[in-house]
Formats: C-alpha cells, structure tokens, sequence
C-alpha cells in the first residue's frame, strides 16, 4: 500500500504501556514490530548492565561509541530537519524530525561493531574449533535479522520512511567502522595504562585487550578457580 494510502486513511493507535511505541489497534503484526523496535532500548540498558558488572574497558569504549552515534543521529536531524511520513499520526514523538532514524542508525552501529568484534578481535587460535566458527556465524544472521527487523518496524509503524532508515543504516554503519579502528588503534595500546590509574584499580575497572578469546578464557579460569575452591572446601570438612 502506497504511503499516501496509509496516510489518508489513518488507523487507530495503540501504545506500548510505558513506552508509548504506538501500533495500529488489532493489527498483531504490528504490536509484535512494535516490541521489536523497543530492541535498541535492550542494547542500551544491556550495555550499562555489562558494565556494572564486568568493568572492562573495551566494553566501556563500545558503550562510548553508542552514545556518540546517538550525538552525531540528533546532530543530522536538525541538520536535515525532514519531517516524519504522515506527520501528526503518532503523539508520543521526542522530535519532529525524521531524517536519519535514530532506531536504525543505533542498531546499524551495534550490529556492525559487534561483526568486527566477532571477527577481528576475538580472533580464533590454532586450536579453534568448527563450532567456536559456528557459534559466531550463527550469531551474526541473528544480528543481521535483529537490525533489518528493527529497521523495518520503523517504516511499517510510520515513525519513518524507507530513505530516513536507510541513510539511518549507512550513518551507522559508517560510525561503528570508525569506532571500532579507532579503539583498536588509538584506545586500546592506552587501555593498560588506563587500567593502572589509582581510580580504575579503585573500581576495579580491568582490560582484557591481550586475550584473544575472553569468553573461553573467564569459561576455564572461573572453572579453575571453582575446583580449587572446593578442593580446600573438601580438605576443610575432612
């Protein structure tokens, strides 16, 4: 259906409770790509979970990069200041302005950073196996599917038109590139000394740049340091 057809003939809509995503009233597609788009806000809150717990640097320079992509997204929005398709259909807006999707152009970002990371920073060893590539593989169609279903939702619930979330992507995408050579070759020979600093020992803020492979390396010292531990727990209660 034409755009303008969407338009002249407006449904009624219905919003997320708290969230105020809006999606046209008995449509199921809709309310489903309506969650859908609420992903970059799981990425956001994800990120800040991650660095709570884990404190390490590379994730905070990833979190950086977010937060930079959502500067630069408002920066073009009041460049370009292309409205919204049907505009006045949804209430609940933060902006008028539509050009490039701030949805599309987050996920874009995380979606391609995270390939990089996948791929070039967790670098397989000599004695990688099939399914550690697997894994990887599998993960990254996940992601892809992710980001073009966000991207979707976008157009499908007119909060943007297909050019708005398209140059959202390319934004994006352009960004996470960027980003990514930019903390390997600038901030990651910093990230030791950075680690060093009174205030990151304080917080226990930590850099793993030098482990190729961090999953399998937290996987066997957690596993190690579990055994030793019940090893003396047992020679106690003897």
């Amino acid at each position: 259906m034409a755009l303008e057809e969407q338009c002249s003939a407006p449904p009624q809509w219905r919003s997320i409770s708290l969230t105020h995503v809006e999606f046209p009233e008995g449509d199921l597609t809709g309310h489903m790509l309506a969650y859908i788009s609420l992903l970059p806000i799981a990425v956001l809150v994800g990120f800040v979970t991650l660095i709570v717990f884990k404190r390490e640097l590379h994730t905070i320079s990833f979190f950086g990069g977010l937060i930079l992509n959502e500067g630069v997204n408002w920066v073009l929005k009041h460049i370009f200041r292309e409205p919204r398709p049907c505009a006045g259909a949804h209430t609940t807006l933060h902006t008028a302005y539509g050009m490039p999707s701030s949805h599309s152009q987050l996920m874009w970002f995380f979606v391609v950073y995270f390939f990089l990371f996948l791929y070039l920073r967790m670098h397989q060893t000599n004695n990688a196996r099939c399914v550690d590539l697997l894994w990887r593989h599998i993960l990254s169609i996940i992601l892809l599917g992710t980001a073009l279903s966000v991207s979707y939702s976008r157009v499908y619930l007119l909060y943007h038109s297909w050019s708005q979330v398209f140059y959202g992507g390319v934004a994006g995408c352009t960004i996470g590139i960027m980003w990514f050579f930019f903390t390997q070759e600038v901030l990651t020979p910093l990230f030791p000394k950075i680690a060093a600093w009174p205030i990151s020992e304080y917080f226990l803020v930590r850099d793993t740049s030098l482990i190729p492979n961090i999953l399998w390396f937290e996987y066997t010292v957690t596993r190690s340091e579990a055994r030793n531990r019940q090893r003396k727990l047992g020679t106690k209660l003897q």
